[in-house]
């Protein structure tokens, strides 16, 4: 007499596995878009539309990944399996991490005005002499935008002011200069009261430049400057914080 082995069938079958490999598998690949984008516009492999095409594919395949993790915490709810439910509540929480960049960045752009060109003296903003031609190639304009965009700048960012200093001219060049260094700029032009360089972002490797202009006062030295994007309308915000942050940094370093 011959006994007959069976294996016990897994309640709920198979589909708890199958769904929870599908989430994973749709995870990576919002992984793979999202994270690949800015290096691959940067490498010059895609061009910025393509660029933005995957970053939001990559938004939608994260999203279908939570969908199918929560269909998946159901099924293996109902038939009592913990391994798919494991795998289900990791991708949603991966999912979330790899949306929350985006997410924080579509909050900060409904949070500012779209422009792209600040500076601490709207009146007579410091010009691009040595980057003027790198500026006149890119979308944007080499020069200040106007009225329009400094009333914007004022009532976004109010703290956006010139630092006046009680150092020797030469001294605040010096620091601006390390300052700027540290920053990791591309310095363009140095001049006994100018200094013009570009900062390159991370991520996608968008240009913005810089001006940093001197001016003696009776008081000591006043530090004006301007931080423009080379590409796009607004700029969520990076030139004013690139300043605030700069002038802080100066200011604490000259102490």
């Amino acid at each position: 007499m011959v006994t007959r082995l069976t294996t016990a069938r897994p309640r709920g079958g198979r589909w708890p596995g199958v769904l929870a490999g599908l989430a994973i598998l749709l995870i990576a690949a919002a992984t793979l878009m999202m994270a690949g984008a800015g290096p691959a516009y940067r490498g010059e492999l895609i061009s910025l539309g393509e660029a933005f095409n995957l970053l939001r594919n990559g938004v939608y395949a994260a999203g279908a990944a939570v969908a199918v993790s929560i269909v998946t915490l159901l099924f293996s709810m109902l038939a009592r399996r913990s391994r798919p439910a494991l795998i289900a509540t990791l991708v949603i929480v991966a999912a979330a991490a790899l949306l929350y960049m985006p997410w924080q960045h579509w909050q900060r752009a409904q949070q500012v005005p779209a422009i792209h060109d600040i500076t601490t003296d709207t009146q007579n903003p410091p010009a691009f002499e040595a980057l003027a031609d790198a500026r006149e190639a890119a979308p944007n304009a080499v020069d200040y935008p106007g009225g329009a965009t400094a009333q914007q700048q004022q009532a976004a960012y109010p703290d956006i002011k010139p630092l006046v200093l009680d150092e020797a001219p030469q001294t605040v060049l010096a620091a601006a200069q390390a300052e700027a260094e540290e920053a990791g700029w591309r310095i363009a032009r140095i001049t006994d009261n100018h200094i013009e360089a570009t900062a390159t972002t991370r991520w996608f490797g968008f240009e913005d430049d810089v001006v940093i202009r001197l001016t003696e006062i009776e008081n000591g030295v006043q530090v004006d400057m301007r931080s423009a994007s080379r590409l796009g309308a607004s700029d969520v915000g990076t030139n004013a914080a690139r300043i605030k942050q700069f002038l802080t940094a100066l200011e604490a370093r000259l102490e």
